[in-house]
């Protein structure tokens, strides 16, 4: 599958090229989101009124999600006191692009008038950011059903891990580099949030760069009893999504090919062991333990900041 992975780069061309990128980062508009409490609390209260589950289940130990995913340690070289994607100063809600419900943190209402959080709908809940995905799809090119996974998976995030400050947009970005949200290879992402089929990488075998993972799940994920393959629009490892998978849309399935359960899945892993991914370090840490691969690190920074500045966020 034609995933970005890539060779590893030298060190110092890594912290140069990362300063570059942090530094002209901050001179242009921010990817960040940052939703207003009020529509947070509102929603998942909503969420939990009608019985649903918002809450995956809880990490036990670190481990690799994509392939070659293979350290979680703190990254070198990369800087530390420069703005993070995402981060441009004081956290503002975006003008035409923010989702519905809600004040922002000024108090200025919504686009449309709208200042209390629309009612839940029964089944998937990502359905309540529809019309803030219409419109922020029209500038970046991001399926709409993409982008409320993204954007739900954030809205949740805000509330189990409120330290972590997670932007959609680099879930977006991970989306993209991985899958293309999804679409790759022809396949297409049904309004559901499932893939009109399932994805699943090249086996992890040793050759051609791959990393070496034998089978951890009988098969049953992957469809591989020798070796273990990446897997769905955010190509989980299966043993991986054993250990952290998601049920985002409340269908009692975790499901790795579904992208509201793989983005939220995404999200926690991300965000495990008390990262703040408004700091550089951090959130650069985060993608290198989600995919040990600089060139990949560099590939999710430029498309989150392409999201940012489309969006106008």
């Amino acid at each position: 599958m034609p995933f970005a992975h890539a060779g590893p780069v030298r060190p110092r061309q890594l912290a140069v090229g990362a300063a570059r990128a942090t530094r002209d980062w901050s001179r242009r508009p921010s990817g960040r989101t940052t939703l207003p409490a009020m529509f947070l609390l509102a929603l998942v209260g909503a969420a939990t009124a009608a019985g649903a589950v918002l809450v995956p289940a809880a990490v036990r130990k670190p481990e690799p999600v994509a392939v070659e995913a293979t350290s979680a340690a703190p990254v070198f070289g990369v800087p530390q006191t420069a703005p993070a994607p995402g981060l441009t100063g004081a956290p503002v809600l975006p003008g035409p692009t923010g989702p519905p419900g809600g004040l922002g943190p000024s108090g200025t209402p919504l686009p449309g008038g709208v200042t209390t959080a629309p009612a839940l709908p029964t089944g998937r809940p990502a359905d309540a950011l529809a019309g803030w995905a219409q419109r922020v799809s029209g500038t970046t090119d991001v399926p709409a059903v993409a982008l409320q996974a993204y954007g739900y998976a954030e809205l949740v995030l805000a509330q189990t891990h409120r330290s972590c400050q997670l932007s959609w947009t680099t879930l977006a970005a991970i989306g993209y580099v991985e899958s293309r949200h999804g679409t790759t290879g022809g396949v297409t992402l049904l309004p559901s949030g499932l893939t009109s089929k399932e994805i699943r990488g090249d086996a992890l075998d040793g050759q051609g760069g791959r990393s070496r993972i034998l089978d951890t799940d009988q098969g049953q994920l992957d469809g591989d009893r020798v070796y273990d393959r990446a897997i769905g629009p955010m190509q989980f490892i299966p043993g991986t999504w054993q250990e952290i998978g998601a049920d985002a849309d409340n269908d009692g399935v975790k499901n790795p090919h579904d992208i509201d359960d793989a983005a939220l899945a995404a999200g926690e892993y991300l965000c495990k062991g008390g990262r703040n991914m408004t700091i550089p370090g951090d959130w650069w840490g985060a993608i290198l333990s989600y995919n040990d691969v600089r060139r990949y690190a560099q590939d999710v920074f430029t498309k989150a900041d392409e999201y940012g500045r489309r969006s106008g966020t």
